[in-house]
């Protein structure tokens, strides 16, 4: 995911994937759901036979990550736009309106209170908006640079390499469910639990399990409709956690078209309007993109961010110090799901194993 993208999703998700929480709904077992028996790979393969090219309706996203919540307001405005804005995600609840008509016409709305973020992409022009300080970002996506709604097995992921343009998609259960089997499946256990069902639809319930043992995650599920094999929940579970560590999914679901004046948008009055290239990370801060590095893959991958100077206005935080302990070489964001360590040399290390393996990719021992 761009830098921009990322902040819209829980902190925690965008870990998991590693390709970068409103009321939920949860899915829940239900004895009134009796489905077909289907293999893990019927399951799968009718997650790849979807159809679906249009819908609306309203995504829950809740975590519980083991996080005191802030207060609102409580994040300095100074850090808003960054590593802090993404510690506020993982201490709440969040609800998104979303709307999709085929593979150019897709819109998220974030709807908090006194204000709206939006994500819109119509045709070739992307643009993002947050009403809180009025300011607009836009980008064009070029030819073949990305594919939306890439289902397993399809080439494409999506993204190319300095491509800043925020995608709407990901953000959908179809979009983070694509995600997560195309960089969990290779290294888990798959089965299917028992059925589901998510805003009023019967759904098999596709349970990944990690083989590798150096993770603080313990599962993820998705609810796949049985129906239309659209991704309709992902729920991801820390071990040793009774409930969620997080969850993303459907509360209401229209498989209508939505109305064609949805994707229209024109910048408000006032409002300062950035063109987003593949050097800058969001319409707040046109900056050079931080260098990102990978190390490992699948379950036990971990994310190094050379985040540099930004770390600054966050370490004088008292809420950052709060949530942080010291360690050797830094301070740590500890999660049942995510470990974060933020390092004094202004680097950012973070992924869902434990914080001695942080240590040790962060030191390159």
């Amino acid at each position: 995911m761009s830098r921009t993208w990322s902040r819209w999703a829980p902190a925690a998700v965008a870990i998991v994937v590693v390709a970068g929480a409103a009321i939920a709904v949860p899915a829940v077992a239900n004895a009134s759901v009796s489905l077909p028996i289907k293999t893990p790979a019927q399951v799968l393969q009718l997650v790849a036979s979807s159809k679906v090219t249009a819908l609306s309706g309203t995504v829950a996203e809740t975590s519980d990550l083991g996080l005191p919540s802030l207060p609102a307001g409580s994040v300095p405005s100074s850090a808003k736009s960054g590593t802090a804005a993404d510690i506020a995600l993982l201490t709440g609840p969040n609800s998104l309106r979303v709307y999709v008509d085929g593979s150019k016409k897709v819109r998220v709305q974030d709807l908090q209170s006194l204000a709206e973020r939006d994500v819109v992409r119509n045709g070739s022009d992307v643009w993002v908006y947050d009403s809180k300080d009025n300011t607009v970002g836009h980008a064009k996506i070029q030819p073949q640079s990305r594919q939306h709604f890439a289902r397993p097995g399809a080439t494409a992921q999506g993204v190319t390499p300095g491509d800043p343009t925020p995608n709407p998609a990901d953000l959908t259960p179809e979009g983070l469910a694509t995600k997560l089997l195309a960089q969990l499946k290779p290294s888990s256990n798959v089965t299917v639990g028992d059925d589901v069902r998510v805003a009023g639809r019967p759904a098999y319930d596709l349970v990944l399990t990690p083989k590798v043992t150096d993770t603080l995650i313990g599962s993820v599920s998705i609810a796949v409709d049985a129906a239309t094999g659209l991704p309709l929940q992902v729920q991801v579970d820390a071990r040793g956690q009774k409930t969620p560590a997080v969850s993303i999914g459907f509360s209401s679901l229209d498989l209508s078209t939505p109305a064609a004046s949805l994707f229209n948008f024109t910048p408000p009055a006032g409002a300062k309007v950035t063109e987003l290239t593949k050097h800058q990370v969001s319409p707040k801060s046109p900056t050079a993109k931080p260098a990102e590095t990978v190390t490992g893959r699948g379950w036990d991958a971990v994310v190094t961010v050379a985040a540099g100077g930004s770390l600054g206005s966050l370490a004088s935080s008292s809420e950052f110090a709060e949530l942080t302990t010291p360690v050797a070489g830094g301070r740590v964001l500890h999660t049942t799901l995510v470990n974060i360590l933020f390092t004094t040399d202004g680097r950012v290390v973070a992924g869902s194993v434990s914080v001695a393996r942080l240590q040790e990719v962060a030191t390159g021992s």
